[in-house]
């Protein structure tokens, strides 16, 4: 995604070097649409500069600090010097996972999508969230929870939401269930034990996955897993909800899995 408009003074910006001369270097902006910025040659590198050319080449992906914008003429100065190590780093991660987040864009909505939805969903997303990526983040990890205050349709969300789930890799998501065990039996509390146990996965739960489950109040237990992208967890879930079910079933009592709690208690 491209922005239109003009960077702000101070900001830092992706830019591909398109020409080099010997009083500086001419940058084509990669995040802002028909735009090019000068970078002096005093702003190339620190200290004294023999030939320009030592230190940039024609097609290089740089990171630059917007100096000053004059929209009148049409000129953006720009500082490669005045960008440290870190901030390189961290930007142009920034601008991979804005690339990342275009083509999931693409994904959600198909490649002839107008350009009027895409501006209007992208804007929602940026409004909320200050990048594409960290609405796509969002919503893999909260589903359309995270865009129920954008200004969004039913089916743009669910597309969003969707392609997130499908995409996005996320550092852990916890998600979290219920399930109500009841079993008549006498023993039906060493039943009930069975079934818990059964939910934990005796052991067979992938390495990468945390999953607990606690009492909350009778007949009602918490199932909280970890796991690293949305999809894995909601699986594992499931699952463990599944598992405690058909223990609990095979001696005669019931279990029914939800996902809001009913118990007053904590």
């Amino acid at each position: 995604m491209k922005y239109s408009g003009w960077p702000d003074s101070g900001e830092l910006v992706v830019g591909k070097v398109d020409e080099i001369e010997d009083f500086g270097v001419f940058v084509d902006l990669e995040e802002y649409e028909d735009k090019r910025g000068l970078v002096h040659i005093s702003e190339v590198a620190s200290g004294w500069i023999k030939n320009v050319r030592d230190h940039v080449r024609e097609g290089q992906t740089v990171v630059c600090k917007v100096l000053d914008v004059d929209e009148g003429s049409q000129q953006i100065d720009l500082s490669i010097k005045d960008v440290n190590n870190h901030q390189r780093s961290d930007k142009i991660q920034e601008w991979k996972n804005e690339q990342k987040a275009d083509n999931w864009m693409l994904l959600a909505f198909g490649e002839d999508v107008s350009d009027e939805q895409y501006a209007s969903v992208a804007n929602e997303l940026l409004s909320e969230y200050g990048s594409l990526y960290e609405g796509f983040e969002q919503a893999a990890i909260h589903g359309p929870n995270a865009l129920a205050d954008a200004d969004l349709t039913d089916e743009e969300i669910e597309k969003v939401v969707e392609t997130a789930r499908e995409n996005v890799s996320v550092p852990y998501v916890n998600v979290t269930g219920y399930i109500d065990l009841r079993c008549p039996n006498p023993d039906g509390v060493d039943d009930v034990k069975e079934a818990l146990q059964a939910a934990e996965g005796n052991g067979e739960v992938p390495d990468e996955v945390e999953l607990d489950v606690t009492y909350v109040g009778s007949p009602e237990y918490r199932i909280k897993v970890k796991a690293p992208n949305y999809k894995t967890a909601e699986s594992e879930l499931e699952e463990a909800a599944a598992r405690a079910r058909a223990e609990i079933e095979s001696r005669g009592g019931t279990g029914e899995y939800h996902r809001e709690r009913r118990s007053d208690d904590e």
